[in-house]
């Protein structure tokens, strides 16, 4: 046998799928005349379709004998690989037939937990409702250098949600921003604080803290509300990222929490949020997608869902959205 065998100019257009398709069927029939008939072709259209192939990987690829044709060693590797090119096909097609049925098939997102906690849960809630037969994974968002998210861009997710901190490069991102989120405060509903007509951020000087981080947006607002106020930042009991660290400490015990308005709207058992102003930074929630790559159908309908979402966004709380200059650095 020839040895580097070139693939463009031999193996790439010599070896089709048809003449595959062919081989497999020998060996199971164990003649040609009688894959032929399976195959409704003529015999001699078979026995070209072997020497094509034989000719192209420069061996023979069947023994004939007595009882008919059996595949060889080299004919078994073919073999082989031809199954499993088949079945990669026959899985290919069928995540086609799902992309083509957008009421139906898989939806892989990203995001941070704030956003899970958030806008998700209505967003995916519709989604559940309208399409049934649509099946949700929900990754923790990574971001890097380069590339900035690689799951988006490693094809691991159909679309990233997220709160961009800087604008993304036009060329590379479809960016929909679905609203403004902002920063509240939140105790225990039972708790003392909750039950206080008259109230004021000066009342929580001693109070125990639970935030993020003093350089994330949420730790950048506690400071400057404290400060219009003439006030020294308050010392934090606790710094986390856990939304659910933060909103289950708050519900239980003497814990103020600095949490999005966004996920007190839709995770707030337990929790009362304070009628504090706070500086209110533009702070967008956006759905990102990969500019140069079609689109999945079920991820269309998804946005839909999640903008409908969106609207609820600030219902039933007593502030509007704000919109104003993007403080902090990270997406949490």
């Amino acid at each position: 046998m020839a040895k580097g065998l070139d693939w463009d100019a031999r193996i790439g257009s010599r070896v089709r799928l048809r003449d595959l398709h062919i081989l497999l069927a020998v060996v199971q029939c164990g003649t040609m005349a009688k894959a032929a008939r399976q195959l409704g072709v003529s015999q001699p259209a078979v026995s070209e379709a072997i020497a094509t192939l034989e000719h192209a990987l420069k061996v023979r690829l069947l023994d004939r004998g007595p009882r008919g044709v059996s595949a060889n060693a080299y004919g078994a590797v073919l073999l082989d690989a031809g199954r499993a090119a088949f079945d990669e096909l026959r899985r290919g097609i069928g995540r086609i037939e799902l992309l083509s049925d957008p009421d139906a098939g898989d939806l892989r997102i990203a995001a941070p937990e704030s956003v899970s906690a958030g806008i998700l849960v209505p967003a995916i809630a519709l989604m559940a409702e309208r399409y049934p037969r649509v099946r949700v994974f929900v990754e923790p968002l990574v971001l890097s250098a380069r590339p900035l998210f690689p799951q988006l861009e490693n094809r691991e997710v159909d679309l990233v949600i997220t709160r961009p901190t800087a604008p993304l490069r036009a060329a590379e991102f479809t960016v929909e921003t679905l609203f403004n989120d902002r920063i509240r405060l939140a105790v225990a509903r039972n708790g003392p604080w909750a039950r206080r007509r008259n109230i004021e951020l000066t009342d929580f000087v001693d109070a125990s803290w639970i935030t993020v981080p003093t350089d994330d947006i949420g730790g950048v607002v506690l400071k400057q509300a404290f400060r219009d106020r003439g006030l020294a930042p308050p010392p934090i009991a606790v710094t986390t990222y856990s939304i659910h660290l933060r909103t289950q400490l708050a519900a239980r015990a003497r814990f103020v929490a600095v949490l999005p308005a966004s996920v007190l709207r839709f995770n707030a058992d337990g929790l009362y949020e304070l009628p504090i102003d706070l500086p209110e930074p533009a702070w967008p929630v956006a759905i990102v997608a990969m500019r140069q790559r079609s689109p999945n159908p079920i991820a269309e309908r998804f946005v839909a869902c999640a903008r409908e979402a969106a609207g609820t966004i600030g219902n039933g709380s007593p502030r509007a959205i704000a919109r104003g200059p993007l403080t902090g650095r990270r997406s949490r």
